[in-house]
């Protein structure tokens, strides 16, 4: 089975010693991705510009690995404040709605209390034939 290792440029990276995503065969995992803009390592305050942030991060690595959202089979949500949950759902309709992965929602603290959601997602890319 190939191994392919796919990175965004984040700092946190190179510092914590991960992937952005990693495909093995046909699957994607997509690491816990936040709503940093990795080109200037800057977050907005905003849930949503964060979730907005977040998926367009896990797009783009979705497509260096060869694969996109309808690919997606899996989404683990982590928010350090529940609550805030339903305010997103309208960002998450516009990325998610017609593909309907499975999902789970947690409420967890996050490394920087800056991040007010990071999203993980894991795809099985579909066959060509």
């Amino acid at each position: 089975m190939t191994r392919q290792l796919i990175s965004s440029g984040s700092t946190f990276e190179q510092e914590i010693g991960y992937s952005r995503a990693v495909v093995a065969g046909d699957w994607v995992f997509v690491s816990g991705t936040t709503g940093f803009d990795y080109s200037s390592m800057s977050i907005a305050e905003g849930l949503l510009e964060q979730t907005e942030q977040c998926l367009k991060n896990i797009v783009s690595a979705l497509q260096q690995a060869g694969s996109n959202l309808s690919d997606v089979v899996r989404v683990t949500y982590i928010l350090p404040n529940g609550a805030e949950f339903p305010e997103c759902w309208p960002v998450l309709r516009k990325y998610f709605g017609e593909v309907r992965p499975a999902a789970m929602m947690l409420s967890a603290g996050l490394a920087d209390p800056r991040m007010r959601i990071e999203i993980e997602v894991t795809a099985l890319k579909q066959s060509k034939a």
